[in-house]
């Protein structure tokens, strides 16, 4: 009989980028896998990652994350120089990747890194194809989150 290891729910977060939605309006997502190597993948199980300061780069055909801070586990094999911000290149379709450039060189779309999460026993990357707000973007947006909650109060206790 097979043993039944432990699983992990198929879109378990590991790690998200909340600035990113503040600061940008995100018109379409895609996911992507990444490039990574033994140590990296060992500590992201920990959850040792940050990506608010990450975007992607478009060059010759091929995109790649930079910014990325993946701390190294102490116990990291020592024979291995990790380097924490280490350029990964992300796994995208060609026509992903068009898209992409499309956006970037004719509409002026930044690409930024939004999730990164396990999806059975990958690791992914949910970039989004985004467009920077203006400070008063941002504080209609405030706005609006805080009028919701309050509606939803009120909703609550009404009924």
């Amino acid at each position: 009989m097979a043993k039944k290891g432990k699983q992990k729910s198929s879109n378990s977060a590991i790690a998200l980028n909340k600035k990113a939605r503040h600061d940008y309006f995100i018109e379409e997502t895609f996911e992507a896998g990444l490039a990574l190597q033994g140590w990296e993948v060992k500590s992201l199980r920990e959850g040792k990652v940050n990506l608010s300061e990450s975007y992607v780069l478009l060059k010759n055909g091929e995109a790649f994350l930079f910014g990325c801070h993946i701390s190294p586990l102490k116990t990291a094999s020592t024979h291995v120089v990790a380097d924490p911000l280490r350029t990964r290149k992300l796994l995208l379709n060609n026509h992903e990747i068009a898209k992409l450039f499309r956006g970037v060189e004719q509409q002026g779309y930044a690409v930024v890194a939004l999730k990164m999460y396990w999806k059975k026993a990958f690791i992914k990357l949910e970039i989004g194809l985004a467009k920077g707000k203006k400070q008063h973007d941002k504080r209609a947006t405030e706005k609006e989150r805080e009028w919701n909650k309050t509606k939803e109060r009120l909703m609550k206790h009404s009924v």
